[in-house]
């Protein structure tokens, strides 16, 4: 039922915003580049690898040597727009029509926090990881990793249809109220290095 669900919202929400799709992408190739997507190898279902799709933010601007610029100096004023609208993350209806993601769950995260998980934390791969979640309700990239993971194992443990149209409806008001897109000092969130039960 959930993963009927997910088709269907995904595929209306796409058919509807396929405009603001269509817009988005043009002004990302103009002012920041090609390609226009941001793909990502991320763990989904299991850990099993996936490519998520979002629109890049930052440019390709590098130093000297050849290496890229820090997050912050590379992303434009467009590209924060785009962060604190979370249209960036629109590209990611397709990951869910392709069974990817499911419009609720645990945010998936970098590959390379895998190994880095306790077996408790682990458990937030349980379940299709989502676009919007419990912890991004709850705080998004404002709280610790410790509280993220307690609130995704939350999730994990009391999924429903119901709880997932309640996040749905808050993760909309955290959108229009723009809150939680950064943690102090960070661009986005600061990386897990693990250490956290």
């Amino acid at each position: 039922m959930k993963r009927c669900f997910d088709f269907l919202c995904a595929l209306f929400a796409i058919i509807l915003l396929f405009p603001v799709i269509l817009l988005i992408a043009l002004f990302v190739a103009l002012l920041l580049g090609w390609p226009v997507l941001f793909c990502q190898i991320r763990p989904g279902l299991y850990g099993k690898p996936f490519k998520v799709f979002k629109f890049r933010t930052m440019t390709n601007a590098r130093d000297d040597l050849g290496e890229l610029l820090p997050d912050a100096d590379r992303l434009t004023s467009f590209g924060l727009f785009l962060r604190k609208s979370s249209l960036d993350e629109l590209p990611q209806l397709f990951n869910v029509l392709l069974g990817d993601l499911s419009l609720v769950g645990p945010r998936p995260l970098l590959m390379e926090y895998v190994p880095f998980y306790s077996e408790e934390q682990a458990r937030r791969h349980n379940v299709r990881p989502g676009i919007t979640g419990w912890a991004q309700v709850n705080g998004r990239n404002a709280i610790s990793w410790d509280d993220k993971f307690k609130f995704d194992v939350w999730y994990v443990d009391n999924q429903s249809i119901w709880l997932d149209v309640k996040i749905l409806i808050l993760t909309v008001k955290k959108v229009i109220i723009r809150d939680g897109i950064s943690a102090k000092g960070h661009v986005t969130i600061e990386r897990f290095t693990g250490g956290q039960k």
